[in-house]
């Protein structure tokens, strides 16, 4: 059922505090053992009631209507008197001398930004991220093909571009599908990721010949590939998107090639942490500071660029579909999450144990599998074993499938991308309803992480 024309969105006025109350303890690599045997003795629970498996793009404009309903909360009569009273402000353009106004994203996040300044305190303008904190990072991973990863992925970055966040979006899959959702264009694999990774082992590598030279002995190579990849910064990769505060990492299939070359890196030089990689590059070249969210679309399968995005990620999400098939896949995911970080931290502290140096221990502030392509006709009993099985480590919010996201996918662009003239105007609403339920319960788990952070940070939470 669609909003009230007067209620707000869910996003609006969400407490940093009742986020934090919500939030829950922050997830270790142990937890996902718990998970796999939740999701374990869930399928069995399935399993015997019988539920088995059955050229550059550009951002429309927003209207007023949209604008007062959606992005900045504020009565359309007050929105257009402020427009008559500061002429400096954009004014919008309309198609007929009494139509409607619409407006750019970048003339929309310029007038939330005056109405930060001149409105309201009582109301939320702007986006909360605490002072002075690094930039979330956020994984939506899954190796279930179909649960709607990357959809969800996109979707997410452009709730929380049109809620005024600086987000980065960073394309670990091959198949590039999010670059494409942006109208990325990426050459070969140096447009990627990788030499990015590359850069990480070469100057791992560089250290260890130094001790080596020290210790007269032979350095290790350093070949063409790695010395190209020391001259290169993440700034460098980064596409402008047609979101003005959207910017992109792409893919492309040669990104591939990646999964090859890590495990000979590492083999050469077992000391290189090369699931830190990717956070180590992200946190040194200053993208931390540069952007409020950094969202990774990993690849479906686990392999050393999904561990380099999920061991960098704060908050991960796991998109799984209300089907026995999806939920028992997920199940292994998790499974797979425990054995892979574990066997890292079991190698890795045997030396710091004997050096006595601080074991390694992975940490996320927040596991949460959401529940996508839901069909409440079809799925409602399946989808509530689930929860009963996965309790909080399953967003209770269900991210419908409506016509909306249907045509949205055929022409590969975002809900927040279709106008809703080409829609009947409660199709929209619904459509686009489900994603702002989505983005709310993301944005609860981010604003309660970065609260706990903050107080941290202030020495007022151990």
């Amino acid at each position: 059922m669609a909003r009230d024309a007067e209620e707000q969105p869910p996003y609006f006025n969400i407490s940093p505090e009742a986020a934090l109350s919500e939030l829950g303890a922050p997830t270790a690599t142990s937890d996902f053992a718990a998970l796999a045997d939740a999701c374990a003795r869930g399928r069995a629970d399935l399993a015997s009631r019988g539920l088995g498996e059955e050229g550059r793009k550009t951002l429309r404009q927003f209207s007023t209507w949209e604008i007062t309903r959606y992005l900045i909360p504020v009565a359309p009569a007050h929105f257009r008197r402020v427009l008559k009273q500061n002429p400096d402000l954009p004014q919008g353009r309309s198609e007929t001398e009494s139509g409607a106004k619409w407006f750019t994203l970048d003339e929309v996040l310029r007038l939330r930004a005056h109405f930060a300044a001149e409105g309201s305190r009582a109301k939320e303008y702007l986006p909360w991220r605490p002072k002075d904190l690094p930039a979330k990072i956020v994984a939506v991973a899954n190796f279930k093909g179909g649960v709607g990863k990357t959809s969800t992925c996109a979707h997410l970055a452009m709730s929380a571009a049109l809620d005024g966040y600086r987000v980065l979006v960073i394309d670990l899959d091959s198949q590039g599908s999010m670059t494409s959702i942006f109208g990325g264009k990426v050459a070969d694999e140096w447009g990627t990721v990788f030499p990015l990774i590359a850069r990480h082992y070469a100057t791992h590598l560089r250290a260890e010949n130094q001790r080596r030279l020290d210790r007269n002995e032979t350095p290790l190579p350093l070949d063409d590939t790695l010395s190209e990849a020391l001259k290169v910064k993440a700034d460098s990769l980064i596409q402008k998107t047609h979101w003005p505060n959207i910017d992109l990492i792409g893919a492309q299939l040669n990104l591939y090639w990646a999964e090859f070359q890590i495990p000979v890196w590492r083999m050469a030089a077992r000391g290189w942490k090369l699931w830190d990689a990717l956070s180590d590059i992200l946190a040194d070249d200053g993208l931390l500071e540069s952007y409020d969210i950094v969202f990774l679309d990993t690849p479906p399968a686990l392999g050393y660029l999904t561990i380099n995005g999920l061991a960098a990620s704060d908050i991960l999400l796991v998109p799984v579909g209300a089907s026995f098939l999806e939920f028992d896949s997920t199940g292994r995911f998790f499974d797979m999450l425990h054995a892979t970080f574990s066997s890292i931290e079991e190698g890795e502290n045997l030396a710091a144990r004997a050096l006595g140096r601080e074991e390694l221990a992975f940490e996320w502030d927040a596991v949460r599998a959401v529940i996508t392509r839901y069909d409440a006709g079809q799925q409602a009993e399946l989808a509530g074993l689930m929860q009963a099985y996965l309790g909080r480590a399953l967003t209770p919010f269900r991210q419908d499938f409506t016509a909306l996201i249907g045509q949205a996918g055929e022409r590969i662009s975002g809900i927040y991308e279709a106008d809703y003239r080409d829609f009947n105007r409660e199709t929209y609403m619904r459509g686009r309803e489900t994603f702002d339920e989505t983005y709310a319960a993301f944005k609860k788990l981010l604003l309660g992480c970065w609260r706990r952070d903050e107080l941290k940070a202030e020495g007022k939470l151990l």
